[in-house]
């Protein structure tokens, strides 16, 4: 994937919406366990050094799968690498249940059904498009919905 490390940098120090020093292993042969800061900004989960401003990596929550392994542990692995496995141990039961709850709701795929989910709604109980009026084509709501049926498992 192709980016400009100067805006992931800038993204990295804007504020997050979770954020945590846990345990952390990265898919690499001999990986531990290490205490890391990992902060939530958007749909990129930033990974630091507990004593570093810079992080030392980022994880897109595109096409990946978060699964809750054990009681406090976690993992994310993409769709495309499914053996090559991020886990991350939390403090506790809750801390790691919040945190997939967090990461879910990070990508854009679940942000894009919601926003079709909650349209359809909308439109069922008023009987008009509420994004009309910003300019979005019942044409563009189609190519969504037609989108859906395609990859049924996004749904």
């Amino acid at each position: 994937m192709r980016y400009n490390e100067r805006e992931l940098l800038s993204l990295a120090r804007q504020p997050a919406e979770k954020a945590a020093e846990i345990r952390m292993s990265v898919p690499k042969k001999g990986s531990v366990l290490k205490k890391r800061l990992v902060k939530l900004v958007v749909n990129f989960l930033f990974y630091f050094r507990t004593d570093e401003a810079e992080p030392i990596g980022a994880l897109l929550l595109e096409h990946c799968r978060i699964t809750k392994e054990e009681e406090n542990v976690f993992s994310i692995s993409f769709i495309e690498e499914p053996e090559r496995k991020y886990c991350f141990e939390c403090a506790s039961e809750e801390q790691c249940q919040e945190w997939v709850e967090a990461l879910k709701r990070a990508s854009y795929e679940f942000l894009r059904r919601s926003l079709i989910f909650y349209r359809n709604e909308i439109q069922k109980m008023t009987g008009k498009d509420p994004l009309e009026q910003y300019g979005i084509s019942e044409e563009a709501r189609f190519q969504l919905g037609k989108r859906q049926q395609e990859f049924p498992h996004l749904g």
